[in-house]
């Protein structure tokens, strides 16, 4: 059975693309190559599956907050932002809502001079910006694994030493 909103003090996994598990489903999906994030009881013990991987603090709606947070006060909020965003935008069915979303995506995060503009490589501004028009659920996958990469490799690190983080782990203990 599938549910859309995880309660976060149960034990409920779900996928980074937004599939939830019931614990059953968890154990023996465990070995699979999907990401997930299970919820212990105490929510404060969560805080300290963050340290194992960025993507179990992705996994994690708390996680997103927190690293947003710290992203915030790196002045690159805007990383974690778009990220969520092409997370969002992989999930979209109709046309519409495709386009819609993609053009805002684009002229938050993508464009030259917006307002949020992420940190990107001309080729693939240049690839996403020429692509706009006709937008498909991969438009901006380039981007985002940069950007996932920029994450893992500089942010996260500095967050898992940050005082937010070990305040947290201290008071998890």
């Amino acid at each position: 059975m599938q549910i859309e909103i995880a309660v976060v003090f149960s034990i409920t996994c779900f996928t980074l693309a937004g599939t939830i598990f019931s614990l059953p489903d968890r154990q023996r999906s465990h070995g699979n190559k999907g990401r997930f994030c299970c919820f212990p009881k105490d929510p404060l013990e969560e805080a300290e599956t963050w340290g194992e991987s960025v993507d179990k603090l992705l996994g994690c709606k708390s996680g997103q907050a927190a690293f947003r947070e710290f992203l915030k006060s790196e002045y690159s909020e805007e990383n974690i932002l778009f990220w969520l965003a092409c997370e969002e935008y992989k999930n979209i069915k109709s046309l519409p809502e495709m386009i819609s979303s993609a053009n805002r995506i684009y002229s938050e995060f993508v464009e030259c001079e917006a307002p949020r503009q992420i940190n990107i490589d001309c080729g693939t501004r240049e690839n996403i910006t020429k692509n706009i028009s006709q937008p498909s659920l991969t438009s901006f996958d380039t981007a985002q694994k940069l950007i996932y990469s920029l994450m893992a490799r500089d942010c996260y690190p500095r967050f898992l030493k940050s005082d937010v983080y070990q305040d947290m782990l201290r008071g998890a203990r």
